[in-house]
């Protein structure tokens, strides 16, 4: 994950030259098909492939993975929904709108808190909870029913739920992320719900949380030039996203939650190291 604070490489794509629909496609279905069985946007795989393969600028970068990570948590959603149903989501309404409500708020902020911290010290600071989640989300795939977790009152919880919510709406804003890595094991401690069930509410609190980003980089821009130019990619990217979302939700019933926790774990260390990385870099 990175910063919009980053320092943009020198080659910026713009647009430019074919937008390899074949490359575009495979990607999006493999970085889809791992948000769809996880519960994420993808952001954090599918940006060093916007980077690498694509050579986009980190800035127009994010901006794209904006929109593909909302298509990917919207389809992940909707293939989850449809295989399980929506009824064991409704106990959780609280904490969908109270994650949601703070992460929209924090979304909000991340203009304003960007401007004023350092990207050097979001760098870290993101790192460090990371790690800490990776913990949470380690002891739940070696002991399910005793990994750690919060025991509050319900104002308790509410009121950690919303700072919570805040917290990664502020991180999914400057990153341009859905957050999702961060919601699940937030999910866990405050809710002590499974991992599975976590993956289904994360992508509901992520939906408006990516509506807003995706507004905020399009004031940012003043237009839709970025993704008018790059229309082909977004709609290949997009349609492997969609065709992989749908394999990740399928194979969710074959997993077993352990091995979630497993990879969600990783993925949180991953993205520790990786920013760690960056920031001494910068």
């Amino acid at each position: 994950m990175r910063s919009p604070d980053s320092p943009a490489p020198a080659t910026t794509h713009g647009g430019a030259g074919r937008p390899r629909p074949a490359l575009a496609f495979v990607a999006g279905a493999i970085v889809g098909c791992l948000g769809g069985l996880i519960g994420l946007g993808g952001a954090e795989f599918r940006l060093p492939l916007l980077v690498a393969l694509f050579a986009y600028a980190t800035r127009e970068a994010i901006g794209l993975n904006v929109a593909l990570s909302l298509v990917t948590v919207a389809f992940s959603l909707a293939f989850r929904i449809g295989g399980s149903g929506a009824d064991a989501l409704w106990p959780h309404a609280a904490a969908i709108f109270t994650l949601a409500t703070g992460a929209i708020v924090g979304a909000f902020a991340g203009v304003a808190i960007g401007r004023r911290l350092s990207a050097w010290a979001l760098t870290w600071v993101v790192a460090a909870l990371l790690v800490m989640l990776a913990i949470v989300m380690a002891s739940h795939a070696v002991d399910p029913q005793q990994g750690l977790r919060l025991s509050l009152s319900p104002a308790a919880q509410a009121s950690a739920a919303l700072a919570a919510g805040v917290a990664i709406g502020v991180v999914a804003s400057l990153l341009g992320v859905a957050g999702g890595e961060l919601l699940i094991p937030t999910l866990v401690l405050l809710y002590a719900v499974d991992t599975k069930l976590a993956g289904t509410l994360s992508l509901a609190i992520s939906l408006p949380t990516l509506l807003v980003s995706l507004a905020r980089w399009r004031h940012a821009r003043g237009d839709w030039s970025l993704w008018d130019a790059n229309r082909g990619l977004l709609v290949w990217m997009g349609a492997g996203s969609i065709a992989g979302a749908a394999a990740g939700a399928r194979l969710l019933g074959w997993v077993d939650a352990r091995v979630l926790s497993l990879m969600l774990a990783a993925l949180l260390v991953y993205s520790a190291l990786h920013l760690g990385w960056q920031a001494r870099r910068a």
